[in-house]
């Protein structure tokens, strides 16, 4: 048996003639950059979102940069993020010229600790000079933002977060990348869409997500209109008026085709968030009668209520995870690591000063993790070929 970690073929044969006439219909336009296309977009993401707007760019990895650009954030700034996440997280503060200090992550989640957030900013900062915000100590920057990210499709634990922000005065960039659908607690018993919580919403539409294109794209979101309108200016190289530049922007622009797609895609992405659900759940249910559960299987991730978590990635923790990987791969299973590094040991961050041991939470994550195949289409017969074959290299 053959098992994609992810069959978009499969999903694409269900929406193949409303996806075909919404390409047709830019086609016959021939208005391929912004316009009514990315705007009805924009207008149907905030719609699903309950936000205040949400600006089209060109990647999820733009998406970033001009949040914190938006932000105000360069030199001399810092902001808080875990080390265990995609590159961008993290690259997008560096390619400002601003420090990431990197806070590690809960063992169990692999989600940013924000007790390890709090008594960070308890023990290693003081107040800056001028009253709004903090410095830390080591490097002397001052810290401007948290920086969470909803890592696999599991939405942070927002409200803590969003208290500790407003009591040092910092900024919340979220990190929706993998998680569009999924809900965060905003306040005890009130759940909100993730990305809508902080002062910023980051999004990536690349095809493997839950909600994915045919292609790059991306949204930035956000309740406070003056940081909206600065985003939107932002990502057409500053312009607020043809040719007339109020900033030094970029040039990122959701494509048009992208947003026909993915107003077809959001019409169904509730529904197959319920499906990514559903086989989680069916993983579970395999995992756990096969008695390798807390042994050589270590983790399994966590079935929260709602839409806490809408599995863009169903990952486990392993044993011998690179030895059952091969065994997986022979037998037709495909399987990734996410992430394999973490980025405190990148080799293009060496000169931040980190070190092996730093962060062993996500040390110990990256050595152990292996995302599964995860996908709306996945069959209960393919799921049971998946744990079998795992339960009989553990036996073996």
């Amino acid at each position: 048996m053959k098992i994609p970690l992810l069959d978009l073929k499969a999903q694409y044969r269900t929406i193949r003639a409303e996806v075909r006439q919404a390409i047709d219909e830019v086609l016959e336009s021939q208005q391929f950059i912004l316009g009514p296309t990315v705007k009805r977009f924009e207008e149907q993401a905030v719609a699903y979102l309950q936000c205040g707007a949400a600006i089209g760019v060109a990647s999820g990895s733009d998406a970033l940069l001009l949040s914190l650009m938006a932000l105000g954030i360069g030199a001399g700034d810092a902001v808080l993020v875990p080390p265990f996440t995609f590159f961008s997280t993290v690259s997008s503060i560096t390619c400002l010229g601003a420090t990431p200090i990197f806070v590690d992550i809960d063992p169990e989640s692999c989600l940013l600790d924000v007790k390890k957030v709090e008594a960070l900013l308890a023990e290693h900062c003081r107040p800056h000079p001028d009253g709004q915000g903090l410095m830390e100590s080591k490097t002397q920057r001052r810290i401007k933002a948290i920086l969470p990210v909803h890592l696999f499709g599991q939405s942070c634990s927002m409200a803590p977060l969003v208290a500790i922000a407003r009591r040092y005065h910092l900024r919340i960039v979220e990190d929706v990348a993998q998680a569009f659908g999924a809900r965060a607690l905003f306040s005890p018993g009130v759940a909100k869409a993730a990305g809508t919580i902080g002062d910023l919403g980051c999004f990536s539409f690349f095809p493997t997500k839950t909600l994915g294109g045919i292609g790059d794209g991306g949204l930035v979101v956000s309740d406070q209109k003056d940081l909206a309108d600065r985003v939107r200016m932002l990502r057409v190289h500053g312009e607020n008026s043809k040719y007339h530049h109020q900033a030094v922007g970029l040039n990122s622009r959701l494509d048009v085709i992208q947003a026909a797609v993915l107003m077809v895609k959001l019409r169904h992405v509730d529904e197959w968030c319920e499906e990514r659900i559903e086989r989680a759940r069916r993983y579970q249910k395999l995992f756990s009668e096969t008695g390798l559960v807390g042994e050589q299987i270590i983790g399994l991730p966590p079935l929260s209520s709602g839409k806490g978590h809408v599995f863009n990635y169903y990952m486990i923790r392993v044993e011998q995870r690179d030895d059952l990987r091969r065994y997986l791969g022979e037998r037709g299973v495909q399987t990734e690591v996410y992430y394999p590094l973490p980025l405190h040991l990148q080799p293009c961050f060496a000169h931040l000063g980190y070190h092996k041991g730093n962060f062993p939470n996500a040390e110990l994550a990256a050595a152990q993790v292996l995302t599964l195949p995860m996908y709306p289409e996945l069959t209960p017969e393919q799921q049971e070929f998946v744990v079998r074959e795992i339960g009989d290299f553990y036996r073996k």
